[in-house]
């Protein structure tokens, strides 16, 4: 069983920081995405970390502002987002996806705005 819950998120002011966080209710360690839908958008990729802490991937339009890293011993993924910008205003997700198992989680969402 995969249970994802985020936190963290909030109002900051543009070149603000905000610390997200995923935790897994479940007992496994497993690899975590991070995703984002803005109002009107489509849900866009943000962060990847592989359960084992390495490698970690993140998209362009977030590389050098935003960190991926995970805590196994509290089984959490955290998303580190620092100088802030109004488009980074949406919804954030965690999710797990193990394709073998037909496993596709997802939380129920965070909400960030940024305002200028």
């Amino acid at each position: 069983q995969v249970q994802l819950v985020e936190s963290g998120g909030g109002l900051e002011q543009a070149g603000g920081s905000l610390r997200l966080s995923c935790t897994d209710s479940g007992r496994a360690v497993r690899s975590v995405g991070w995703f984002r839908q803005a109002p009107g958008k489509e849900r866009e990729f943000v962060a990847h970390i592989h359960w084992s802490g390495s490698p970690a991937y993140h998209a362009n339009s977030v590389k050098g502002r935003f960190a991926v890293s995970r805590s196994n011993a509290e089984n959490s993924v955290s998303l580190q987002m620092n100088s802030l910008q109004p488009e980074d205003t949406a919804v954030y997700y965690c999710n797990v996806w193990e394709p073998l198992l037909t496993l596709d989680a997802w939380g129920q969402g965070t909400l960030v705005t940024v305002s200028s």
